[in-house]
């Protein structure tokens, strides 16, 4: 396997089926919650730009000379979708200075199911992205994606925490 595709595969969990992306989006919270612990918010933030601009390189690599321009083997997209729409949680948990090892449940899943959501549906301006046909289009989709669901996390934490008193 090449370079690129073992990027543009997350390192295979995109061959695994039925439903690669969601795969890649589940295998993505890992190493989200490694890298939000060893290296806080910031080196989360960081990881996250370098795997939309890897991703995007494999991406471009990976579907080079083939007709679909999305096969669904290529799930580094939903990795850096997933880890945007967890940035309000590693952002949050830094800001309060939780234990960074601390990574609660009802955030990351509140952030998956959103994601997923938004991903599948693909919603306005996810969409849009989605009808590029380029590799940009590929990873920018998720992203946006990874947005809203990263903004429903927010709203949801404001209300649990600041509503409800949670």
């Amino acid at each position: 396997m090449s370079p690129a595709r073992l990027i543009a595969t997350f390192f295979g969990i995109g061959l695994l089926r039925p439903a690669p992306g969601t795969w890649g989006s589940a295998a993505a919270i890992p190493p989200a919650y490694l890298l939000h612990a060893t290296l806080g918010f910031p080196g989360f933030l960081l990881a996250t730009l370098a795997v939309f601009l890897i991703g995007w390189w494999a991406t471009a690599a990976a579907t080079r000379g083939r007709a679909d321009h999305d096969p669904s083997e290529i799930v580094i997209d939903e990795v850096a979708g997933q880890w945007v729409a967890l940035l309000p949680v590693s952002a949050g948990l830094w800001h309060a200075g939780v234990d960074p090892w601390l990574f609660p449940w009802p955030g990351w899943v509140t952030a998956f199911l959103m994601f997923r959501l938004f991903d599948i549906w693909k919603p306005g301006p996810v969409g849009r992205a989605d009808r590029l046909h380029t590799p940009l289009g590929v990873m920018l989709d998720d992203i946006v994606a990874g947005v809203m669901a990263g903004i429903v996390v927010m709203l949801a934490a404001g209300f649990a925490h600041g509503v409800l008193g949670l």
